[in-house]
Parts: structure tokens; sequence; C-alpha cells
């Protein structure tokens, strides 16, 4: 059986993609009343349907994920901050052989980062969004 920092590094090397969370900073935009957004983590991420968890079970042979009710999980490096609810979240870019064609999609996180005695990874539940809602209007 693999052992934990060698399950942590094959796990991140699957994070190709980069995106952006932010957090609302509690003011609005004096020009536009808009809210302000804070960006809270920019990096490696990789982001899972339910079908990618899969995926990443059979690659690694073990099901390190468990049964989610979420349909996306975002998975980032556990160096990267604890997600909060209604933090939003959005791929900004893909490697180039994904074609996931997850670029300008929104999530807002559903629940409090996942955590557990043993972590290889921060794996946060996601809802997609779309409309006003999703661009902070």
């Amino acid at each position: 059986m693999a052992g934990l920092a060698q399950v942590r590094a094959s796990l991140e090397a699957l994070m190709t993609d980069t995106v952006r969370v932010r957090r609302l900073a509690g003011k609005s935009d004096p020009d536009d009343g808009a809210p302000v957004w804070a960006t809270v983590y920019e990096g490696a991420d990789s982001l899972l349907s339910t079908r990618g968890q899969i995926m990443v079970r059979q690659l690694l042979g073990a099901d390190w994920l468990g049964e989610a009710s979420a349909w996306y999980q975002l998975m980032t490096p556990l160096a990267g901050p604890v997600a909060d609810p209604v933090d939003q979240v959005q791929v900004i870019s893909e490697d180039e052989q994904s074609a996931s064609a997850f670029v300008g999609r929104t999530w807002f996180v559903e629940a409090r980062t996942q955590v557990s005695t043993v972590e290889v990874v921060r794996a946060t539940r996601l809802d997609e969004q779309s409309g006003a809602v999703a661009v902070g209007i």
C-alpha cells in the first residue's frame, strides 16, 4: 500500500488546473453597489465531477473520497486555505490536454472544506451557479 506522502504527491500531480477562490469582503463597491470580493486562494486544483472521482479511485486504487452527495468536488493541496460556505470558485485556466471546459464556470462552496484525522488533499463540495448570482451582482 502506498504511503501517505506518496498518495499526496500522486494527487497533487493531477492538479493541473488553476482555480481562484473568492470570499465576500463585507462591503459594496461605492460606484455601482456590487459586492466586493477578496481572493483567498489562487493556485493548483482539480475539479472533479462524480465521474472524475470514480476515475481517480481507479487510478489510485483507493476510495479516498468516499461517498459524496455533491456533484462536484474541488481538490486543492493541503497548503491551501480552508474554504467557507458561499465562497465563489472559478477555474481560470486548465491544462491544455483537459477536455472539461470548466474555464469561465462558477461554483459556490456548498459546505465547509471536509476534514479528517488523515488528510491527503483539501476536498470541498461545490454547487454550480449561473446567472447574476455567479458574477456577484
